[in-house]
Formats: structure tokens, sequence, C-alpha cells
């Protein structure tokens, strides 16, 4: 796992120079260093179960580690989405109109509705603890698919998923 990256500004650079986007708010510059857990590595994580080390390199190299304290919201529901992130450390709340329907954790994701069907985010999501998240803009999400259709797959189900246990509960 590549060191996670705690910026400030209105503006951040990935590890990969030429990769440039606009700063998460959500994002934590000044958060504690927890030397007591380490993120879980994306190979522990279901979502890139079955990657080869190549592929998981290549994905690697599209995301972006951010920390986020504990209290911030991720996404607010209605707003545009501009990244699609995966929880490697610590736990979420979602909430839609108000009410809770599930939580996040390691391996858990967010924002592929907005990053696929350019939707406004249909939930807010709420870090219960410190977290680590690996997040892509538009561009690296539709790369990542592109590279792996096997990780769409999987994105994709995860999203029609949450709608149905949003819509009907939890499905079976």
């Amino acid at each position: 796992v590549a060191p996670v990256k705690a910026v400030t500004g209105p503006r951040y650079t990935t590890r990969s120079p030429p990769h440039s986007r606009e700063y998460p708010t959500y994002a934590e510059s000044n958060m504690p260093t927890d030397t007591s857990t380490t993120p879980t590595p994306l190979t522990d994580l279901n979502l890139f179960a079955g990657l080869s080390r190549s592929e998981l390199r290549a994905v690697q190299r599209l995301m972006t580690p951010v920390r986020v304290r504990a209290g911030r919201d991720l996404t607010r529901e209605g707003e545009t989405g501009r990244e699609f992130l995966i929880i490697v450390d610590g736990t979420a709340t979602v909430r839609r109109q108000g009410r809770v329907v599930a939580t996040l954790g390691n391996g858990d994701f967010v924002g592929e509705l907005s990053m696929l069907a350019g939707v406004p985010r249909t939930a807010t999501v709420t870090a219960d603890t410190d977290l680590t998240v690996e997040a892509l803009n538009r561009r690296e999400f539709a790369s990542l698919l592109d590279q792996n259709p096997r990780l769409a797959r999987k994105v994709m189900v995860g999203a029609i998923r949450r709608l149905h246990a949003v819509d009907h509960g939890p499905a079976d």
C-alpha cells in the first residue's frame, strides 16, 4: 500500500505527477498518524479479489490515498459527485433523507452511481471513525473500469444491490 498523502489547499496532486485534480473538501492534512494500525492492503479487499499483481499495480497507480477525519461528510445527498471512494480503513454511516440506511467499512465503496450515470449523490456518507480512503476522479474511474472488466462488474453489481436495498431493504 502506498503511503497516505495528507495535503491542504484548494488543489492536490497524486503520486503520479501528470495527474492533478480538485482537492476533496473532506480530506485532512493535520490528522495524527496512528501507527498501531495499518490500512488494509488492496489485495485483502473483496472488490479487488481475483485481480493479478499487474492489474493491482495498474489500479494502485490510478488511486490517491486520502485521510478523512471522523465526522466529515464524504458525500452529500443531492450534490454533484466528483470522485469514487473506496474505504480502506475505518467506518462510515450512510444516510438518505436523514435516515440511516447502512454502515460501511473496509472494502466498501461510494460514489459509483454519480460516476457511472452522472446523477447527483443519492445519500450522505459520514465518517464514523478517522478513515483512509482511495479516491479516483471521473477520468481515473472510467480508466479503472475500462482496464478491468471483472472489477467493472463488481462495481455495477454493488451499485444495483445498493439501489435495491434502499428501495426494498437488503437483498437476499
